[in-house]
């Protein structure tokens, strides 16, 4: 996709711009000539060597977290577009620090929301997760409020332009804390894989794939909507006999000596993931590559896609492994 017409000369801020997908949408940004990319996040180390690895006069680093209101309204000032990408994102520590959680993903994205309200922003783009979809654990119930009070502020603008979009998507194989380096680390240490359950199943991505139509989503946003974008299932076993199968040479083993071990399902997980809701399939309409919900009811719409994990096609193990190679030897290919 060609995104340089549309944030050329843009001032464009991103929320948890040192993670691994905000940093994604920063290094997209810079290439496509916008006046300046605003990157916040509450991490100086990792704004320090982003700022290193760029090396662009095209950014400015922001020291701040989404929880400090003044901040905020201090950052998004003379701002454009804001991708908000910060948020606590696992699961399990999530569970464990539950109003903590609320405090980032719920608190935090209400500041956000008020901030580009109070600064005119035009347009904000909100990053969520397949997770806030009938939600069983305190992430997702989290990001569910954000998508909700995101939707919300829409209704809330006045005499203002500023519109306010989500993009929904599923697990970022090459991201940080994400199963392929677990997977890779365990492989390196001679194993065991650990796997909650050998029926699991999850939506996946790439950081490129994702980050790119979060840009298009970005583009196209007219306020209300939720982008939900399309992406392949797969079987986590078979990721993981994969990745024992391409890694383990390169370590030192043989692949028969990597074993699998099955732990359990752990606190909050879900067995398989969902895009959408059943009562939201009569709101999306099919845009090719992604998904648009919105508040408009499409009953004569055909949606008979595959919305969750289970029941859509897997990749086969030779997609898999085409994907892992693809990721070795990717920009990206360092988390692999």
């Amino acid at each position: 996709m060609n995104h340089k017409a549309f944030y050329k000369d843009k001032v464009i801020l991103v929320t948890g711009g040192t993670g691994s997908i905000g940093s994604e949408i920063v290094k997209k940004l810079v290439k496509l000539n916008p006046q300046i990319v605003r990157v916040l996040d509450n991490n100086e180390t990792a704004l320090f060597e982003l700022e290193q690895e760029l090396n662009s006069e095209k950014i400015r680093t922001f020291i701040g977290d989404i929880r400090d209101k003044e901040r905020l309204k201090r950052a998004f000032e003379h701002v454009d577009i804001v991708f908000h990408a910060g948020a606590l994102k696992h699961v399990s520590l999530c569970e464990y620090n539950p109003f903590d959680a609320v405090k980032t993903n719920v608190l935090g994205t209400q500041n956000v929301l008020n901030a580009a309200l109070d600064m005119n922003v035009k347009k904000v783009i909100m990053i969520s997760t397949d997770k806030a979809v009938s939600p069983i654990n305190v992430m997702g119930a989290t990001k569910l409020l954000a998508e909700r009070l995101t939707m919300s502020a829409n209704y809330y603008v006045g005499d203002r332009d500023t519109v306010f979009s989500c993009v929904r998507f599923g697990n970022v194989l090459d991201s940080r804390g994400s199963v392929v380096p677990i997977f890779k680390k365990q492989i390196q240490d001679g194993g065991p894989l650990t796997i909650t359950d050998p029926e699991m199943t999850r939506f996946v991505m790439s950081i490129p794939e994702a980050v790119d139509l979060i840009l298009y989503a970005g583009e196209i946003a007219d306020g209300k909507e939720i982008f939900i974008l399309k992406m392949p299932a797969l079987n986590i076993v078979d990721l993981a006999e994969v990745m024992i199968e391409l890694l383990a040479p390169q370590y030192g083993f043989s692949k028969d000596e990597i074993e699998i071990s099955y732990i359990g399902k752990r606190l909050g997980e879900k067995m398989y993931e969902e895009l959408m809701t059943v009562d939201e399939l009569g709101y999306v309409v099919d845009k090719g590559e992604l998904f648009v919900l919105n508040s408009e009811y499409h009953p004569n719409s055909d949606n008979n896609f595959d919305y969750n994990s289970d029941l859509a096609r897997k990749l086969s193990k030779d997609e898999i492994r085409d994907i892992l190679l693809e990721l070795l030897n990717s920009d990206n290919g360092a988390d692999f």
